[in-house]
Formats: structure tokens, C-alpha cells, sequence
């Protein structure tokens, strides 16, 4: 009787067969369970986008409103105001407890706001050194040369920014208009394809040349702004006026920031009082403000949202000329520091 062929290969090929299946199976499973997981991210992620830019809009209208007051209120602005004091974090939570007919204080999220409204006229204008005709004004250059010193930096980087920013006005107005001055006091064609792009905010100054550790440096006393503005004595600190004021060393503009700090100065001769003798030139000083800084922050666990509006308020009229928003997560305090 003839034997047969044992089954063990066909058995094996089977088994074999099976586990391939079963690992496709498992493989398209978990690729279907990874989709799912990342959609319901997608999902998480754009609902908090979309709340947290909510209740930041919510905030740049509640400093809108604060602002608007403060205009009707008239007076001079200063730093005892109530737009000039930051909101300190606290949960949101806390706002819908003010309602006693919301009940969700209890389901909010563990989310928390903060937010500052900061006088940007506290700081010198850029803008000032260089005319809408693209020509550097030299008494603003010795303003500029005297800020840098007194935040501990080379006068020669006034310079150096002045003829950057003259190179990129006259780009910008070259191209804006047909007039062949602009292009000639440019140099031609080939200096406006080499010249910097003219910056609309004042992180973009770095574009002009300066890296971004010295324009950290700046950031406290020198701003960029869309036109020409002064400086308001109630806000700024004693480097900007120490600049601004000719022949005003630092000890006498902190004598000035010491004065108002008791009560600000309702004009500028008020100011002018306090430095005692001397031709005071306060020509580039006012007592009242027109553009502020709108800072909101939202933390979601160690997750921020910040936005930033510049807003200028011409009467009782604020308007948003510019917005930046950044998002990320909080650094701990085991983490290094940026470089």
C-alpha cells in the first residue's frame, strides 16, 4: 500500500497565511484607530483655536471700551489711569461666577486669561528720523544716537539704522510713485533691488539689520509706528527723556519720572518746572497719548495664545491698525532659556 505525503507544508503555508492576514487586519486597524485619534486632535485643537480667539477678541473690545472712556474723561494721560493697569491671570471661571444665572462656572475650562495695555508713545518713534521724503533729519539721528547710549549701546547703531530706514522709505516711495527723485536719491535700480523692505512693526526692524538680541535692547525705549508721533513725559522712562529733551543727562529725566509718579504732569511747562533753569527744549514731549499696545493671553494647561493690537485712538475712536498672535507652549522652569 503506497504511503501519503505527509501535511505538515501544506499546514505551515496556512499558518503563514493566517498570521499575514491577521497582521494586515491588526495594521489597518490601528492605522484606522491613528486617523480616528488624529482627527479628534484636528477636532480639539480648532475648537480651542476658535474659542480662545473669542474671548481674546472679547478682551481687545473691554481695553477698546476702557480707552474710549478714558478720551472722554479728558485730562492727561498717565500711568494712574485705569487702562495702564494689567489684568493679573485669573481662571475664566471666575468671570462666569460673576453671573449668578450661569451655570456653567463649574464645566469651564481650566483656562486662564491675562492682559496689559501698554502706551506705545512711552517710547521713541523711528519713524521720526526719516522724512516722508526718504532724507535722514539729522536733529531726530541725535535723538536716535542719544537712545542707543543710554540703553547701552553704540550711538554709530543710530546711524546705521537711520540709513537703512532712508534706504527702505525710498524704495517703498519709488515704487508707490512716479516720481524719478525718489529712484535718484535711491542710487537706481540695481540700490532699490538691494534695499531692505520697509517694516510695518517694530519686530520687523530687524529687516533694517540689527539682530534680535539688540533689538530686545530697544524694545523698552523705541517703537515704529505708521507716522510721526512725541513722546508722552507721563509714560516714558528716564533713558527715552533723557534722549528726546537736548542736554537732560539720566539723573535729571529720573528726577522728572520721580516728580510724576507723585502726580502727573497736566502739561508739558509742568515738566519743563521740574528740571528748574535752563532752555529746556520740550518740543518733542506731550502729555497725552494716541496709540496703545493691546496684549491678551489665554493659558490652556501649559498652552498659550497671545495676541498683540496696535491701536490708535483719535478722539473717542479706537481703531486696530495692526494685530500679531502667537501660540505655543509656556516654558517651564526647567527649561533653558532661548539663546
Amino acid at each position: 500500500m503506497k504511503q501519503q505525503a505527509p501535511l505538515h507544508p501544506q499546514r505551515g503555508a496556512a499558518l503563514l497565511m493566517a498570521m499575514v492576514i491577521v497582521t494586515l487586519v491588526a495594521t489597518i486597524a490601528s492605522s484606522m484607530v491613528w486617523q480616528q485619534w488624529r482627527a479628534v486632535q484636528v477636532e480639539g485643537a480648532e475648537r480651542v483655536r476658535a474659542q480662545a480667539t473669542w474671548v481674546l477678541s472679547g478682551a481687545l473690545d473691554w481695553a477698546r471700551l476702557i480707552l474710549r472712556e478714558d478720551a472722554r474723561n479728558g485730562g492727561p494721560d498717565h500711568l494712574g489711569e485705569p487702562w495702564a493697569i494689567p489684568l493679573a491671570e485669573a481662571r475664566l471661571s471666575t468671570f462666569l461666577a460673576s453671573d449668578s444665572n450661569n451655570t456653567a462656572a463649574e464645566d469651564a475650562p481650566d483656562a486662564f486669561l491675562s492682559g496689559k495695555v501698554d502706551d506705545v508713545t512711552s517710547r521713541y518713534n523711528l519713524r521720526n528720523v526719516v522724512s516722508a521724503d526718504g532724507d535722514v533729519v539729522p536733529e531726530e539721528l541725535t535723538v536716535l544716537k542719544r537712545l542707543c547710549e543710554n540703553a547701552g549701546l553704540p550711538p554709530a547703531l543710530g546711524d546705521g539704522l537711520a540709513q537703512s530706514l532712508r534706504r527702505a522709505v525710498l524704495a517703498a516711495v519709488s515704487v508707490q510713485s512716479d516720481n524719478a527723485i525718489f529712484l535718484e536719491k535711491l542710487g537706481g535700480d540695481s540700490a532699490r533691488q538691494t534695499a531692505p523692505l520697509m517694516p510695518q512693526t517694530f519686530d520687523q526692524v530687524t529687516w533694517l539689520g540689527i539682530d534680535a538680541a539688540t533689538l530686545e535692547r530697544l524694545r523698552p525705549y523705541l517703537t515704529l509706528l505708521p507716522e510721526g508721533t512725541q513722546v508722552n513725559v507721563n509714560t516714558a522712562p528716564k533713558e527715552v527723556i533723557a534722549a528726546v529733551v537736548p542736554n537732560l543727562d539720566l539723573a535729571r529725566a529720573a528726577r522728572v519720572v520721580q516728580t510724576r509718579q507723585r502726580a502727573a504732569f497736566k502739561t508739558t511747562d509742568d515738566a519743563r518746572a521740574t528740571l528748574g533753569a535752563g532752555n529746556w527744549d520740550m518740543g518733542r514731549l506731550n502729555v497725552k497719548s494716541d496709540w496703545f499696545e493691546v496684549r491678551g493671553r489665554l493659558r490652556l494647561e501649559d498652552n498659550i495664545i497671545e495676541q498683540r493690537h496696535l491701536v490708535q485712538r483719535t478722539g473717542d475712536d479706537v481703531t486696530v491698525r495692526n494685530q500679531s498672535r502667537f501660540s505655543g507652549v509656556e516654558r517651564g522652569a526647567d527649561q533653558p532659556p532661548n539663546p
